[in-house]
């Protein structure tokens, strides 16, 4: 099997490379410019010099016919585009167009070349906006509320059309949030634990944070790049909410990182009212019960153990 991935470089682009390599697949990443681009989190999986790389942009469509007819893929996986919720609000016109008309280009181009590739997408829970128990599903209603979700609600229905209106076989996995040490800094949760790890190595600091008071479903993300795979693996294509089925508020995410660290969580962290979005999802919870049904999959990995893998990497690369 032959498998081209888009957004290759990112968390979950480099924990789908190493799961379908372990798979025996025969892998592509697709970059913006592979002469350019740092491969940092490959190269820490130790798959680099496994993966065959080729300089693709979704947001041009030559392009991605290009790198389509030069992977000859039998599965592709959209990952790409802007994928900060914050950065959204600064930068919305961006975030629209590498993230909805991306995944059109790809969609119209599998379809004008004809060919039977089977097509996932990386759709987000922050389609949903507020969610209270118990949870949303796969019929729970969009209301986005930042440019990001908007753009891959955007996405997530074109997906849904085209495998209506083509035949193709494209999905979409509904993520919520997933971690691990190959998070970037700007997510709250890598801030929080590398904070963590500075301290503990005596650093004096102070974490500024916004609304702790938000309650997040965080989950493992080498996990959640195995029910991706299985999706794929499905006999029809479907779109599945993936998630652990347990949420936590950032201010007890905050509290047990410390706690493991023997710290008190007050004496290091403070509040920055810039840090709060124009618009933000106060409470997000999941009910993954079709991921459990279908795909025979359930996260065996909850937050507090995310925090404990995640500060032992900081520490052991410290």
């Amino acid at each position: 099997m032959r498998a081209l991935i888009y957004g290759i470089s990112g968390q979950d682009g480099a924990y789908l490379a190493k799961h379908l390599l372990d798979l025996d697949y025969e892998v592509w990443g697709a970059s913006r410019d592979v002469a350019l681009t740092r491969f940092e989190r490959l190269e820490r999986l130790g798959v680099l010099n496994r993966i065959h790389l080729v300089s693709a942009s979704l947001g041009d469509f030559r392009s991605v016919l290009s790198s389509l007819a030069v992977a000859n893929p039998d599965e592709v996986y959209n990952l790409a585009g802007q994928t900060s919720v914050s950065l959204s609000f600064e930068q919305p016109v961006e975030t629209m167009e590498s993230i909805s008309t991306g995944t059109l280009n790809l969609l119209e181009a599998i379809r004008f070349m004809g060919k039977k590739s089977k097509l996932y997408n990386a759709a987000s829970s922050e389609c949903f906006g507020d969610i209270r128990p118990p949870g949303a599903t796969e019929d729970t209603p969009f209301h986005p509320r930042s440019p990001y979700a908007a753009a891959k609600a955007a996405a997530y229905w074109l997906v849904s059309n085209y495998r209506e209106a083509y035949g193709l076989f494209a999905c979409s996995g509904i993520l919520f949030n997933h971690e691990s040490p190959l998070r970037g800094e700007r997510f709250v949760t890598r801030k929080v634990i590398s904070g963590v790890a500075r301290i503990l190595r005596g650093q004096s600091e102070k974490i500024k944070l916004g609304n702790i008071d938000i309650v997040r479903d965080w989950g493992w993300a080498p996990e959640y790049v195995q029910a991706m795979w299985l999706l794929m693996q499905n006999h029809t294509a479907e779109d599945i909410v993936v998630a652990t089925g347990e949420s936590h508020s950032l201010r007890e995410f905050v509290e047990y990182a410390f706690q493991s660290a023997g710290l008190n969580w007050e004496e290091f962290v403070d509040y920055d009212q810039t840090l709060l979005r124009p618009t933000d999802i106060t409470t997000s919870f999941a009910d993954p019960a079709k991921a459990a049904r279908i795909l025979n999959w359930k996260a065996q990995i909850k937050m507090k153990e995310v925090v404990n893998r995640m500060l032992a990497s900081e520490l052991e690369r410290s």
